[in-house]
């Protein structure tokens, strides 16, 4: 057991718990409320909202060189499992995907709430208590700003989740000294 626990320590100081696909993140949903903004019929907006989720990993790994963050850490096992984890989310954007040109101005909301919960893994791979409550409190979030409000609003709200996000995982990566 001390065998993993030295691979995941090493993750989480290699990675900096993947503060970069963090910020990542933001910069992708402020790409998001933009198209959200423009005046485009709701299934264009749509088409760009997935253009924009494509950027995640090219700006994740730009981010990485410019922070010192070794994006692959292929020396250790747990980075496969780490890429696992973010690729199990492609599954779940086929239920995006089906959205689309059902419900098309939910479609944003169901992204959001996909985004967020397969975060959760993370919070056990990055010993993260940051990760376990966002990888909640987003979907849930999401489902009740999407519900009740505009996508719009709802890529805003997300911008500022974002934020706060990489403050707090940047504040715990700090207090570890990391």
């Amino acid at each position: 057991m001390n065998n993993l626990e030295a691979l995941r320590l090493d993750c989480i100081i290699k990675q900096k718990r993947g503060v970069h696909f963090i910020i990542t993140s933001v910069l992708v949903w402020v790409g998001i409320f933009l198209v959200q903004l423009s005046s485009m019929p709701i299934l264009t907006k749509n088409l760009f909202t997935f253009i924009c989720t494509g950027l995640v990993l090219p700006v994740s790994f730009a981010i990485s060189k410019l922070l010192k963050i070794d994006f692959q850490n292929k020396s250790n096992p747990l980075t496969n499992l780490g890429l696992i984890l973010s690729v199990d989310q492609m599954l779940y954007l086929l239920i995006a995907m089906w959205i689309y040109p059902t419900i098309p101005d939910k479609m944003l909301m169901v992204i959001a709430m996909i985004f967020g919960a397969h975060l959760l893994p993370f919070s056990w791979l990055y010993k993260s208590n940051i990760y376990l409550i966002f990888s909640i409190l987003i979907p849930f979030i999401s489902l009740f700003v999407g519900l009740i409000y505009s996508p719009v609003v709802l890529a805003a709200t997300m911008i500022l989740i974002e934020l706060l996000f990489c403050l707090a995982l940047t504040l715990e990566n700090k207090k570890e000294k990391i």
